[in-house]
């Protein structure tokens, strides 16, 4: 006999054994009664056998990938931790968004005010001529002041300025303005940049509103230490007036005002005021200009 033909007899002989059937009988211990049956062969044994490991290799599978049970399993992180990526992510790029919004908010106010006045306004010394008492100014007027005040401002009011200082000079724009008073009151201390006084000072009863002199925008809104509550707005005509010591701010930042408009109560906060008055200031091309040839206070 050939050793193929040994061979081939082998596996028939495993075959046959494969196919050889068994029966399975569950008896009772006493009676031995039958119970169950099952008619088995090694095949069918194996098959099953081999469906059982891929079912729970597959169950197994399923829960490490889709339930939180892998978090038990070294190697595996935890799942809400993509979730919180995402979100951080999500944070971040609005933050850079409102970054980008803000720089482009500062650029676009550098162009309106000009380099020149932005550096000025920032490097400003304080008015230290501002440390006056005002608590014994009593701004009482008799009704023939306030009848000749009425007068003279009716006569005046749609007047156009002129001024021989090269400043103002460089400025049409500003001569051809009106420009609305602000608040009523006595001035006591003038205009005198000599001193670093950019402005001028106007004492007045408490709470008494201040109002905007001209059409513009609030493009500062804020707390300071030396001269407390400031508001200042940006112009048409590369303007900015200033009103500092306010004891409350009625404006925020990029806020629209039109002329005559109250923007602040007038107060005295800040280390450089002694009593309630406002400190008001005009800018022109970045240069400081005397608001009484303006405006009739």
């Amino acid at each position: 006999m050939s050793v193929k033909e040994e061979g081939q007899k082998v596996w028939q002989l495993l075959l046959n054994r494969l196919r050889d059937k068994y029966r399975l009988v569950i008896l009772n211990e006493e009676t031995f009664e039958e119970k169950l049956s099952f008619k088995l062969t090694r095949l069918n044994v194996f098959v099953v056998l081999g469906l059982l490991s891929m079912l729970l290799v597959f169950i197994t599978s399923y829960i490490i990938a889709f339930t939180p049970l892998r978090e038990y399993i070294p190697g595996y992180t935890d799942v809400a931790m993509q979730r919180r990526i995402y979100e951080l992510q999500m944070r971040s790029d609005s933050i850079e968004r409102a970054l980008q919004s803000n720089e482009l908010y500062l650029q676009n106010l550098r162009l309106v005010l000009g380099t020149d006045s932005m550096a000025i306004l920032k490097n400003a010394a304080p008015d230290t001529s501002s440390r006056k008492s005002y608590t014994d100014i009593f701004d009482k007027r008799s009704p023939e002041d306030s009848l000749l005040r009425i007068d003279y401002e009716n006569q005046s009011k749609y007047n156009l300025f002129y001024s021989d200082s090269p400043s103002e000079k460089s400025s049409p724009a500003a001569r051809s303005y009106t420009f609305f008073c602000p608040v009523k009151g006595v001035v006591t201390s003038k205009f005198n940049p000599l001193l670093k006084h950019f402005g001028i000072d106007i004492a007045a009863n408490s709470n008494e509103p201040i109002k905007a002199v001209q059409d513009g925008t609030v493009i500062f809104s804020g707390w300071t230490v030396e001269t407390g509550n400031v508001i200042a707005i940006s112009h048409p005509g590369n303007i900015v007036s200033v009103y500092k010591h306010n004891s409350v701010l009625l404006k925020k930042e990029g806020s629209v005002v039109r002329a005559g408009e109250t923007i602040a109560i007038i107060g005295e906060s800040g280390e450089l005021s002694t009593g309630p008055h406002l400190h008001l200031e005009l800018w022109i091309n970045g240069n400081p200009v005397n608001p009484a040839d303006y405006i009739v206070f």
